[in-house]
């Protein structure tokens, strides 16, 4: 069995699928490890430290894939990376497959068996395998970074000869991963931080990290299958908004960061909200390619409206390639461990991991969401 490390082609794609330290131990496992020259270069991984994990370094991309059984990657494959792929080979990737679907019906028709690492369930047995979490770490730090950086004023409350400088107002909207993340992070730069989340039941989670709970109590249930929040009707969004519109005036920064898988990210944050705003404000929205949890927001750019930054930055967790490539690595040794017996693939759906994670085999698409978002594109 031969797995194949794949160079990202993806503009502004650093991470890298596989890190030395990990290669190793596959090798002795007793895999094969192949690495396309140069694929961990962007993420500082040289080929010379792949090949002293064991790995054999490739030119030729194209003799990579045709003689691998496994091809790893980050970003989704491509049409001309899709076409190096052979009948009944496996693909392990982020492969957004409700938000591009039509990727996935083309690795269907190469009959190749795909698993999208977004569609690791969320159980306890599948954590150290969960990309999304571990990747949205990353965006949660580097968001408050920014914000950071581009606040024209400290976070932490100074005490200068010039007098007391209070410390900066930070609110973070959502408290999944990349919420708690940037909760903590801002903390540790001495902002005091408020919080929102439509789950009550993280309120605790948020309150142990230093920050106070906006709680906001809804007539629905807002908590979806594996803990994460629930798409909210239109009527509970607009109370929503109302209820941290007051918050939002009154911060310095805002976090924003709710997304649902395959649509459109909620409004959280209105034009009207931004207007209310101080001058000199930021608004780091980690929704920007989903649409954008802020009204304002435009993706992959900073906007500035009515004197406040709002900063739309797309892969944040690529601008941090070194640790972000650590994590998914990690994430990805640990699940061949589930797929690969000894030194063979052994395709068992009745492990839920697998079951959830394949989304095509023999020619057929097997997640029945991905065929609906397939139905959407198609009408």
């Amino acid at each position: 069995m031969k797995i194949a490390l794949a160079k990202e082609i993806e503009v502004g794609e650093r991470r890298v699928g596989l890190i030395p330290d990990l290669v190793a131990r596959l090798v002795k496992q007793g895999l094969e490890v192949g690495v396309e020259a140069g694929a961990g270069e962007k993420s500082f991984f040289s080929d010379a430290a792949y090949e002293k994990a064991g790995a054999t370094i490739y030119d030729d991309k194209a003799k990579l894939w045709g003689e691998a059984g496994i091809v790893v990657k980050v970003a989704p494959p491509k049409d001309e990376e899709i076409s190096l792929l052979n009948e009944g080979s496996i693909v392990i990737s982020l492969l957004n497959p409700l938000g591009k679907p039509e990727t996935i019906q083309k690795l269907a028709d190469r009959r190749v068996t795909a698993f999208a690492m977004e569609t690791i369930p969320r159980t306890s047995r599948a954590q150290s395998m969960d990309v999304l979490s571990s990747q949205a770490a990353v965006a949660g730090y580097k968001a408050v970074l920014l914000a950071a950086a581009t606040a024209p004023k400290f976070f932490p409350m100074l005490t200068t000869a010039a007098g007391t400088i209070r410390p900066a107002k930070v609110f973070v909207m959502g408290a999944g991963v990349a919420g708690l993340q940037a909760i903590a992070t801002a903390r540790r730069l001495g902002a005091v931080v408020e919080a929102f989340d439509i789950r009550p039941a993280v309120k605790e989670e948020v309150q142990s990290l230093g920050a106070k709970f906006v709680e906001i109590k809804l007539d629905e249930d807002t908590v979806a299958e594996g803990g994460y929040a629930k798409e909210i009707s239109e009527e509970s969004k607009k109370r929503t908004q109302e209820l941290v519109a007051e918050t939002v005036a009154g911060a310095d920064v805002v976090v924003t960061t709710a997304q649902v898988p395959g649509k459109k990210a909620p409004l959280l944050v209105t034009e009207e909200m931004v207007a209310r705003m101080k001058p000199g404000a930021v608004i780091v929205d980690l929704a920007a390619e989903q649409g954008g949890n802020c009204a304002c927001t435009e993706a992959g750019k900073d906007v500035v409206v009515n004197g406040v930054t709002i900063l739309g930055p797309i892969n944040l967790p690529s601008s941090m390639p070194v640790h972000a490539s650590q994590m998914y690595a990690k994430n990805i040794l640990t699940f061949l461990q589930i797929l690969i017996d000894k030194t063979e693939v052994n395709l068992n759906f009745e492990d839920d991991i697998i079951d959830n994670t394949c989304v095509t085999t023999g020619g057929e698409i097997r997640n029945a969401r991905v065929r609906e978002a397939l139905d959407r594109v198609s009408c």
